[in-house]
């Protein structure tokens, strides 16, 4: 459900429904403030709210039932894009593509320093790099923890980066984001509402992939958890989905670009694309960048490495910092491309 507020409704307005929302149906609310107008969405069982009874209250042009799973990040509840500023660099809206770009693991503070140096002068934007890595085998390499977060930090400090990295578990979000300006949701977690509420508590911004069997409707109904926790700086990440039959031969995941157009009709939050899980495949993540950002993505994750081959987790999808040149390059003539056709 929304109520929406006349342009000029006072705070006291607002206040006033947010309190009789409160005090008479016991439902939390979400204010969403844009540039004309006010925006109130509700959160919990509204089967008991009276509509009507709402609307009359001053200050309020209208209020009505939203059926959407995701009211709260759809674009029926609030038309206007959102964009996320961090430490200057903005996400969404009309704004140039990101690139987040780093190694898939932290190996050691010289690896970091000198990935971080390496994309920064290639052009990237904020700095990623795992500390706590979800690996399938347990014989793999885990991720240095926080040691390889006060590595991040340092580095991305050294070269005026924000930084992202993945949180695991709930334990972790804490720790994470003392050192880290993103916190990262990764595609085995995007079901996991108590990890995704409690680092939605943080108040920093929080970037959450696509699970690989998730439908649009499952990744934006869990992206809803966070901004009903009252973030609202929530980044999307499409990161491929389980590819069908024969497929599975060729590439690790089946990126699924289509969802790019659909996520930014239904809902106001950006939209990234991660090329290099996508697609597990380095020769793979220059034709899929370009792609992405002609299908309207708002940026691009891209994992590097200067000597990928060598890489203690996931090499084979790493490119080397003078092949993300290359990729930012193109894609931001693409972007202007767009821009001048819309």
């Amino acid at each position: 459900m929304a109520v929406v507020m006349k342009p000029g409704a006072s705070e006291e307005d607002i206040e006033r429904v947010v309190r009789f929302v409160r005090e008479k149906y016991g439902l939390r609310t979400d204010v969403s403030r844009g540039e004309f107008q006010t925006v109130i969405g509700l959160i919990g069982d509204e089967d008991r709210v009276d509509f009507e009874r709402l609307a009359t209250l001053p200050g309020v042009e209208r209020a009505y039932r939203i059926t959407s799973p995701y009211r709260l990040v759809s674009r029926n509840f609030f038309p206007e894009d959102r964009v996320i500023e961090i430490k200057g660099v903005k996400i969404g809206g009309n704004n140039r593509p990101v690139f987040i770009a780093g190694p898939c693991a932290i190996e050691s503070k010289e690896q970091i320093f000198r990935i971080a140096r390496e994309v920064y002068e290639a052009g990237a934007d904020i700095l990623r790099g795992g500390a706590f890595k979800p690996r399938t085998s347990v014989h793999s390499f885990q991720g240095l923890g926080e040691e390889g977060l006060e590595y991040l930090a340092k580095a991305g400090e050294e070269y005026g980066m924000p930084t992202i990295s993945e949180v695991r578990s709930e334990k972790h979000v804490e720790l994470v984001a003392k050192y880290v300006d993103i916190l990262q949701i990764g595609a085995r977690n995007m079901y996991n509402q108590d990890l995704i509420e409690e680092a939605a508590r943080q108040k920093k911004p929080i970037l959450l992939k696509r699970s690989f069997g998730a439908s649009i409707e499952e990744f934006l109904s869990f992206a809803e958890r966070a901004v009903a926790q009252g973030n609202k700086d929530v980044i999307l990440c499409e990161r491929g989905i389980l590819p069908i039959g024969r497929g599975r031969q060729f590439t690790r995941y089946s990126l699924d670009l289509s969802a790019v157009p659909v996520i930014k009709k239904e809902t106001y939050l950006p939209i990234i694309v991660d090329p290099s899980h996508g697609t597990g495949r380095r020769d793979l993540i220059y034709p899929m960048s370009k792609a992405a950002i002609a299908a309207g993505a708002h940026g691009l994750m891209i994992e590097v490495h200067y000597n990928p081959d060598e890489a203690l987790s996931d090499g084979p999808q790493m490119i080397h910092p003078r092949d993300l040149k290359k990729i930012i390059d193109v894609c931001k003539k693409i972007y202007e491309i767009n821009s001048t056709e819309g």
